[in-house]
């Protein structure tokens, strides 16, 4: 496919959408089952998002879409599957950062073309994230952590649910900023990781709100502060870490694309039914109580925001010299 031309990143972050597109009568209709394969395994807030929109786009488009998990190596399995699968609008990619925008800053011999092999569908959320420390952990405040981390540099200790995951690359932007040196542990998967920070062996990590605000809520995670610009719906008495860092600002971004060469036609269809799922009354109430906010648009509003997302890592991945190999 022909590389869709990126419009240049904005400074402002983009604004939410949720405009459903114009289609008349679609001059394409599904005659089977769609898949959504996903590259995370169950029960995290992707699986979770994206079993919430199925349904609804399922009954607008009068097909099942059915959410298959193809965890691994950093998406690539999931990835390379879609990447390979006909453009006929039956197969779409749940997309988290790593696909499009980390991977290919990260790893050397990426096993797909993260542009090429890809069209844009539809943006689905933003969530924001949580820093939280250990219970017993002597800092009450980002600026108190950071204080800590200067004063013991390398033995502050975060974790994340791997190298190169959202949560490692939120750190290592705080770290970063900051101007702190911080340990990185990494885990396979957030549980473990979290599991040990409720244990006192980790510090603290940054990783989705929706996943740890019943831990904080029940006193098993002490929580300093949320990743968004302004105080976030799901734990608005925490202060942004911009309060103290002024510029930071981070929130996990998912969205949907289709197969490279997929048809105009129902690429237009299918991007009606994410909107019309995201303004669906159920799935808008699920985000909200899971701090998410919904986005939807156009393909051509995804291209801009992933182009932004690209411009945004950069230049942390480059400076903390985050690899896979």
């Amino acid at each position: 496919m022909q590389r869709r031309r990126l419009l240049l990143a904005a400074a402002a972050p983009p604004a939410v959408v949720l405009a459903r597109p114009s289609l008349g009568q679609p001059a394409w209709a599904p005659n089977k089952p769609l898949r959504m394969i996903i590259p995370v395994t169950p029960g995290g807030t992707a699986d979770t998002v994206a079993r919430m929109v199925a349904d609804p786009m399922g009954q607008f488009l009068g097909q099942t879409v059915i959410v298959e998990n193809k965890p691994g190596a950093n998406g690539q399995i999931a990835a390379v599957q879609v990447a390979r699968s006909a453009p006929d609008g039956y197969t779409m990619l749940y997309c988290p950062p790593p696909i499009q925008i980390l991977n290919p800053m990260m790893i050397r011999n990426l096993q797909y073309d993260a542009m090429k092999d890809f069209t844009s569908l539809a943006a689905l959320i933003r969530s924001p994230k949580l820093l939280v420390v250990r219970p017993d952990f002597a800092a009450n405040s980002v600026a108190e952590l950071i204080a800590m981390a200067k004063a013991r540099p390398g033995e502050i200790t975060f974790c994340s649910s791997g190298i190169g995951s959202s949560a490692h690359l939120a750190a290592a932007m705080f770290a970063q900023m900051a101007g702190i040196e911080l340990l990185h542990v990494p885990y396979r998967g957030t549980a473990p990781g979290v599991q040990d920070i409720i244990g006192g062996r980790i510090d603290f990590t940054l990783d989705t709100a929706a996943s740890l605000i019943p831990l904080v809520r029940d006193g098993r995670l002490k929580a300093l502060a949320v990743s968004t610009r302004d105080p976030a719906q799901i734990a608005p008495e925490l202060p942004p870490i911009g309060r103290t860092l002024p510029g930071f600002h981070e929130a996990s971004f998912n969205y949907l694309v289709l197969p490279a060469r997929t048809p105009r036609e129902a690429v237009m269809t299918q991007n009606a039914a994410v909107n019309h799922a995201l303004n669906h009354p159920t799935v808008k109430n699920r985000l909200a109580s899971l701090g998410s906010e919904p986005l939807g648009g156009s393909p051509e509003d995804l291209d801009r925001m992933v182009q932004e997302e690209i411009e945004r890592w950069r230049g942390v991945i480059t400076a903390q010299r985050i690899t896979i190999e």
